[in-house]
């Protein structure tokens, strides 16, 4: 058990400081050419693994649009979109904003795997759209366009990447996990640099070693590294209680911005902070096999 409470630890340290290294990669690398170069660096340990475990590497035709459809979700709708919303952003608003996911989740799953929802998910759905007031309410009032702009975006990258994991349940239950996300990582790397070629022809690049060591995190630590811990945690604890960490990521991206980028800390962002995160808890926790509550429930 010690392992498994480390594993959820250094993947928890290492999602809530992806969101400063991101903001600095993208002061120096234009965000479609950062995301694919984070990708690719992400799929080749995951293809390494699957050599190593001499598991199958090319895709069957079986599976071909599934993983296209996956890789169009994760790369373009949640990656692309984040991170060229992330230029106009703070990194720990925008950690907050993405990790509405599991609130979408909800809402998604409700219509398309049947999993109703119950009281406990509707007051979390309620406490995730209070915390988007208070984070999002300022800059609407002053009507602030690119940060208003920068907010919408992430927001869509969190229901695709909501929709994503929807559409991994409906058409990819039995496929090998590492196997999908290899595959996954390297087709979104070739979206995103196309996107790249075409958005950002004229886009100065400045390879800084701040920049480059910040690609070099996001794809080895970020992606690769968290990948195989995270869904190593989840063979050894219900997804439920491993799900609870996502509520520490997004209050360790505003602390870490606060400390590396200066970024301000204000009362509306801790309070909206503090909404969603119990809107995920809401939303993720199995409230069911709780024994207290099915004896007073």
């Amino acid at each position: 058990m010690f392992k498994v409470f480390l594993g959820i630890i250094s993947v928890t340290l290492v999602w809530g400081y992806t969101w400063v290294t991101m903001k600095i990669a993208i002061s120096d690398i234009p965000p479609f050419l950062f995301s694919s170069l984070r990708l690719l660096i992400g799929a080749l340990p995951l293809f390494i693994i699957l050599m190593i475990q001499r598991k199958r590497l090319f895709v069957g035709k079986e599976n071909l649009k599934n993983y296209l459809i996956i890789s169009f979700l994760m790369a373009i709708g949640y990656m692309g979109i984040l991170t060229y919303g992330m230029q106009f952003v703070d990194s720990g608003k925008t950690s907050v904003l993405v990790y509405t996911m599991p609130i979408f989740v909800t809402i998604i799953s409700h219509f398309k795997l049947n999993e109703r929802i119950n009281a406990y998910k509707m007051i979390g759905l309620i406490f995730g759209l209070i915390g988007l007031l208070f984070i999002i309410g300022l800059e609407v009032i002053k009507f602030d366009t690119k940060v208003v702009f920068g907010e919408l975006l992430i927001l869509i990258s969190a229901l695709s990447w909501g929709s994503a994991n929807v559409f991994s349940k409906l058409k990819l239950k039995n496929i090998d996990i590492i196997h999908m996300n290899a595959w996954q990582l390297i087709i979104g790397t070739l979206f995103l640099f196309i996107f790249s070629i075409i958005l950002e022809p004229n886009h100065t690049i400045e390879w800084s070693n701040k920049a480059i060591l910040s690609v070099v995190f996001n794809g080895l630590f970020s992606t690769a590294f968290t990948f195989v811990v995270w869904f190593w945690i989840l063979t050894k604890i219900d997804a439920s209680k491993a799900s609870m960490a996502l509520m520490f990521v997004p209050i360790l991206a505003i602390i870490f911005g606060w400390l590396q980028l200066g970024e301000k800390i204000t009362i509306s962002i801790i309070i909206g902070s503090l909404f969603i995160c119990a809107g995920i808890f809401m939303n993720t926790y199995n409230f069911k096999s709780n024994p207290l509550l099915k004896k007073f429930g």
